[in-house]
């Protein structure tokens, strides 16, 4: 008898260990059980949008100029949409409902190079946070968020 919350995938990686387990996995009231861990590793792809692909969806209007202002210290994953380089030292990024934010980089990030976007590995807590995480480039060169500035059309 199985118990319904284990799912069959699960059961089917623990088998050849209860096989080879032979006596010293644990039995009760006839059923054999077993610890089966499952490591997983998530790494995020933020695209990189180039003027190019942005400028065709807005031609008709002028471009419009941003002000820096406090920002959030972490960032829901969930809610980036894309990454686009304005100015040295920064990625501008552009979340879900058209809000954007900008992350400034530690001094010590050499220069950017995306290709065609970076790689972001979240905590536990689905958050990316200044001061804590960083961004990687295909390259292998990876650059510490140092703060988040929430972005804001100029007057």
């Amino acid at each position: 008898m199985v118990h319904s919350a284990i799912p069959a995938s699960l059961l089917a990686l623990a088998a050849p260990a209860l096989a080879a387990a032979g006596d010293s996995a644990m039995q009760r009231d006839g059923v054999d059980y077993a610890q089966v861990t499952v490591h997983q590793r998530v790494i995020i792809r933020v695209p990189r949008m180039t003027p190019s692909r942005t400028m065709a969806r807005v031609r008709a209007t002028p471009p419009v100029r941003y002000r820096e202002k406090k920002g959030p210290k972490c960032v829901a994953v969930a809610e980036m949409g894309g990454a686009m380089i304005v100015e040295p030292g920064a990625v501008d990024l552009v979340m879900e409902g058209g809000r954007r934010l900008r992350a400034r980089l530690d001094d010590d990030c050499g220069p950017m190079d995306f290709y065609n976007g970076f790689y972001l590995r979240p905590a536990a807590d689905g958050q990316v946070c200044a001061k804590r995480d960083v961004i990687r480039m295909r390259s292998g060169a990876s650059c510490e968020i140092a703060t988040f500035k929430t972005l804001e059309a100029a007057r």
